[in-house]
């Protein structure tokens, strides 16, 4: 689980430096862990598609409403994996 962490932290760093790419490709390789999903419904929420952000919000127990403000999302997904 501390890789996957690990990996998110990474993911979480990236997108928050505006490399939303290299963050999407580090979700697209946590599909179905919950918090790697929940970074995919980020970075699709930065990439501005909604659609597909709302999708992987269906796989985690957050939702695209509850953090209007992606910054607020990042630090709250950073502190749940510990980063």
């Amino acid at each position: 689980m501390a890789d996957v962490f690990q990996s998110i932290i990474e993911g979480i760093d990236k997108a928050a430096a505006g490399d939303w790419q290299s963050a999407h490709a580090i979700a697209q390789s946590l599909e179905g862990d919950p918090h790697g999903d929940w970074l995919h419904a980020i970075v699709h929420k930065i990439e501005g598609d909604e659609a597909n952000s709302r999708y992987w919000y269906r796989k985690t127990t957050q939702t695209y409403e509850t953090y209007p403000d992606i910054k607020a999302e990042l630090s709250a997904l950073r502190a749940v994996v510990g980063g």
